[in-house]
Order: structure tokens, then C-alpha cells, then sequence
């Protein structure tokens, strides 16, 4: 692979056009991973699909995305990281065609799974490249850059997708990739160096097996939960049942680790890296308390006060800008202070931010109240994820940083994941809860006999995220009048628990922020190489 020298020279001539390059693909993918969710309405009516099957489409999507990060991050140190990237593409760029010219719920979710596939094979050579090509001087702003790209995307997805879905149809959600694919492959090829090292590995095919499975189970488990109540799938399989074969299945995969003494699927001396195990634990946190700003957000717009998606995603546009930003001014902080001290900063800033929203925000407030919040939590949140990166992979020996970057990601990705099925459980509780308040409190505003029936109604409105529609016997005038008071009931409801759900996750943030007391206390960016080793030539792709 390319020699890191110093400090202050890159490994190749031309880093930055590098990295820029395998971004295009990474962003490709962040952001399509978002943009379908505003089709769902579209793709149920347009494919004669059902809620289910749609809800398939997104979520089949993340598990084949977040499942074999592991194992394609370390095939990247195996088989060269350039042309995993690049089958990633291809991968990503045939099966966005093929979800375009779907004609039945069938073929769009095979073709979404191999689109999840091609993200999983791309997504870690990203990571694992910047290690490999920059010095440790330069990381920081290296990551700096894939900092914007990870805030960024899947806030402007939204918006993207309300465009092409008003001006060119659900199809071009997907199509719109395929040139962007062809034009990323050309340049990957032409200007991308090979990027592997020069002696003979192999794969650890029974850590490959056991990792699929174990995390396959856990993060199906946890995607698929709150759809069969955590109950039964089929027979006698339930999510329980699922979740602990995962785990079960991944206490085997570590052990079976921990017997290898050649090529490691994950090579758990990563973990004996201090900045690595604690990078790693920040960044499970940081994912379980981050998850759910923007999921509650979009749903408080959306339901609550009645915003399309474009709009939607119109409100939240300069978080996202924000977001870019400061993850370019937080990447040379990083160089020069470390990304420990950068990131704990960050953490406790999207705290406050997620405060300041919950004192603001009201169940009729416009716009105006979100921003303060907004804008707090949009500079933070640039202030954390490249400082993650940095200080996670700080130290790490280039020839492991696609088993580095994998490990990394798949930590991170189980961490969102249990943070939006704990998120789900947590408010819908205190939602069915405020609901039932709410409605209790106008309940008088009706005819008595629907009083009962309408706080029971709005109690269970919990399950869905939208106010109870009125029976349908009733007469425009009395109709118009339950719309309304439901529609405030939900209002307030919603946000009472919406309240409660951001304070939690600035409560997880703040014990995110404290961990970052177990980096190492300064993170001078240096050339490491693990003991004993020396750099290796590349080799050709």
C-alpha cells in the first residue's frame, strides 16, 4: 500500500481528488438510503404495494447495508480496496437501474437488497482509504470531508427525492444514479491508486459466516421488532428468539477470533489500541442517543404540524448545510488539538442544542422556533463525526484499516439501529400516554357520546403517528369539529412526548461526551505503524 511518511506529506500525489472521488459513491449511497422514504405513498399506489412491503423496501435496504460491513471491510485489505470500491458501484449503479424499472414490490426489493449490497461493499473503503493515503497530520480534514458528506445526505435526501418525485416520477429516484455511477467508476479507475498490500492474505470464511449471522439476527431482531409487537415471527420464532441466536452467534464469533493467530476477519489486537476500543464505545453511544433527532424531528413536522416531506426537509436544509461546515472547521481542529477533546466539545454542544429545542418548541410553533436549536445541533453535529473518525482510528496500522473501518461502521450502525427501536418503544409509550391526557382534557368539546370513543381513539393514535380520523357516520359539522380537537390533541400530546424523548437523548449524549475522558489525553497526529512492522509496496489491482 502507499508508505505514510510523515505528517505532512499525503502518500499519493493527488490525495484529495482521491478522496473526493470515493465520496461521490459514498454519498450516492447515504443519501438514496433516505430519499426513497418519501416515495412511500407513490410506491404503494404506483406498484399496487402494500404498507409492509414498502416498509420492506427501506428496511431491507439498511439490514443487507449495515450486516456485512465487517466482513467487506476487511475484504478490502484482502482483494485491494480500489476494486472493492469499485465492484461497490457497479453494484450500487446496476441495482438502482434494475429498482427503476421494477414493475411489482418483488423486483424492487431484490433490486434494493443489492443496492444495500453495494453501499456495504463501498461505504468501509472509504474509511479504511483515508487512513492508507493521508498522514495522521492531514486526517482530520480528511474526515473532515466525509464528516459533511455523512450530516449531510440524509437531510437533503428528502428534499431531493419531494423534486424528482414532483417533476420526474418515483423511477428517477433511482435512474438518477446510473450516471452518476458510470461517470464515478471512470474517474475511480483512472485516478484512484491501488490501494493493497503487497502479501498474500486470505478471508476468515468461518468468521465471515458467524458475523453474517449473528449480526444479521440482531439487527433484523431490532429493525423488525416493533412490526410483530416484539412478539412471534412465524411459529415458534420470535424477535427474542432472534436477537439472542444473534448474540449467541456473535459471542462465537469472538471467541473463533480470538483462536486465530493468522488472518482475523476482526483482528481483536484492534481493541488493545486504547483509542479504538474507546472510539468505538463513543461512537455506539453517540449513534443510540443521535439516532433520534432527526426521526423525531420529521415526524413532529410532519404529523404534528401538517409539513409535506419537501417542506419538511426545506426546514431542516441548514442543519445540514451547518452540518458541512462544521464538520470542515472541526477536521483541522482535530489535527491540531486531537479529536478526542473536538468531539467531547461537539457531544455536549448537541446536548444543549436538543435543550434548547425543548424549551422552544410548542405545539403550534412556526419555524422561527425550530431554528435556534436547529442551528446549535447543525454546527455540532459537523464538530462530531469527523473528530469520531479521527480519534477512532488514531493509531490504527494502515495494512488493518479496512478491518478497522469495518468494525467501526458495523458498532456504529448496531448502535443506530437499537437507538431507533428503543426510540420507537420510548415514544410511543409516552405518546399513547400524552395522547390520552390530551384528549381526556377536550374531550368536553365534543358530543358526549364520542367522548369515550375519542380518547380511546387517540390513545392508540400512538401506534401510527397521526391524530384519529372521525367515525364515519358522523355529519360534516361534527366531523370538521372532532378533526379539529383531535388534531390539537395531538398536537400538544406529541410534543409533551416528543419533549421527553429529546431530553433522553441529551442524557445518552452528555454520557457520550464523558467517555471521550478515556481517549488518550492528546492526540498528537503521528505516523504509527504497528510494532516490528514495515510499510509494504502497493500492489497492482
Amino acid at each position: 500500500m502507499p508508505e505514510v511518511k510523515s505528517t505532512e506529506h499525503p502518500a499519493t500525489p493527488r490525495p484529495w481528488l482521491v478522496l473526493a472521488i470515493l465520496c461521490i459513491g459514498f454519498f450516492m449511497a447515504l443519501l438514496d438510503g433516505s430519499i426513497v422514504n418519501v416515495a412511500v405513498p407513490t410506491l404503494i399506489h404506483s406498484l399496487n404495494a402494500s404498507y409492509d412491503e414498502v416498509l420492506w423496501v427501506i428496511d431491507g435496504y439498511l439490514l443487507v447495508f449495515s450486516v456485512p460491513l465487517i466482513t467487506t471491510g476487511r475484504l478490502g485489505d484482502v482483494v485491494g480496496r480500489r476494486r472493492l470500491y469499485v465492484l461497490g458501484v457497479i453494484t450500487f449503479t446496476v441495482a438502482s437501474a434494475s429498482c427503476g424499472l421494477a414493475d411489482s414490490p418483488t423486483q424492487l426489493l431484490i433490486a434494493r437488497l443489492a443496492q444495500g449490497l453495494g453501499g456495504a461493499l463501498l461505504f468501509p473503503q472509504v474509511i479504511s482509504a483515508i487512513v492508507t493515503i493521508f498522514p495522521p497530520g492531514l486526517r482530520g480534514r480528511a474526515f473532515g470531508l466525509f464528516g459533511a458528506i455523512v450530516g449531510f445526505a440524509p437531510i437533503v435526501g428528502p428534499v431531493v427525492g419531494g423534486v424528482v418525485l414532483t417533476h420526474l416520477g418515483w423511477r428517477w429516484i433511482f435512474f438518477v444514479n446510473v450516471p452518476v455511477g458510470i461517470v464515478t467508476v471512470v474517474l475511480a479507475l483512472t485516478f484512484v491508486p491501488p490501494l493493497r498490500t503487497g502479501r498474500a492474505q486470505r478471508l476468515d470464511l468461518v468468521g465471515v459466516v458467524l458475523a453474517t449471522a449473528g449480526l444479521g439476527g440482531v439487527v433484523f431482531g431490532l429493525i423488525e421488532g416493533e412490526r410483530y409487537g416484539w412478539g412471534r415471527v412465524v411459529g415458534p420464532i420470535s424477535i427474542a428468539s432472534v436477537i439472542v441466536t444473534g448474540v449467541a452467534l456473535l459471542v462465537v464469533f469472538v471467541l473463533w477470533q480470538h483462536r486465530q493467530r493468522g488472518e482475523a476477519l476482526m483482528p481483536l489486537a484492534l481493541f488493545r489500541g486504547r483509542d479504538f476500543a474507546v472510539g468505538n464505545a463513543v461512537g455506539f453511544v453517540f449513534q443510540l442517543g443521535m439516532i433520534g433527532i432527526m426521526f423525531v424531528l420529521v415526524l413532529y413536522l410532519q404529523m404534528a404540524r401538517g409539513y409535506s416531506a419537501l417542506e419538511t426537509g426545506l426546514v431542516v436544509l441548514p442543519n445540514a448545510v451547518l452540518t458541512a461546515v462544521g464538520s470542515a472547521g472541526a477536521g483541522r481542529l482535530s489535527d491540531r488539538f486531537g479529536g478526542g477533546l473536538v468531539l467531547m466539545a461537539g457531544l455536549v454542544s448537541l446536548a444543549v442544542g436538543l435543550l434548547v429545542l425543548v424549551v422552544m418548541v410548542g405545539p403550534t410553533s412556526g419555524v422561527g422556533s425550530l431554528l435556534p436549536g436547529l442551528l446549535i445541533i447543525g454546527v455540532a453535529s459537523g464538530a462530531t463525526f469527523a473528530p469520531l473518525q479521527q480519534a477512532t482510528m488514531h493509531g490504527v496500522d494502515p495494512r488493518l484499516a479496512g478491518a478497522a473501518s469495518g468494525v467501526s461502521s458495523t458498532i456504529r450502525q448496531v448502535g443506530g439501529v437499537l437507538g431507533t427501536a428503543v426510540l420507537g418503544v420510548l415514544l410511543s409509550a409516552s405518546l399513547s400516554s400524552a395522547l390520552r391526557g390530551e384528549a381526556e382534557k377536550r374531550a368536553g368539546q365534543l358530543p358526549e357520546n364520542l367522548r369515550d370513543q375519542f380518547v380511546e381513539a387517540s390513545a392508540a393514535a400512538a401506534r401510527h403517528y397521526s391524530p384519529p380520523s372521525p367515525p364515519g357516520d358522523l355529519n360534516p359539522a361534527t366531523a370538521s369539529l372532532y378533526e379539529r380537537v383531535a388534531g390539537e390533541a395531538f398536537s400538544a400530546g406529541f410534543v409533551n412526548a416528543m419533549r421527553s424523548t429529546l431530553v433522553a437523548c441529551a442524557v445518552v449524549l452528555v454520557v457520550a461526551a464523558l467517555f471521550c475522558f478515556l481517549f488518550s489525553s492528546h492526540q498528537k497526529p503521528t505516523a504509527v505503524s504497528a510494532p516490528g512492522s514495515r510499510p509494504e509496496p502497493a500492489s497492482r489491482d
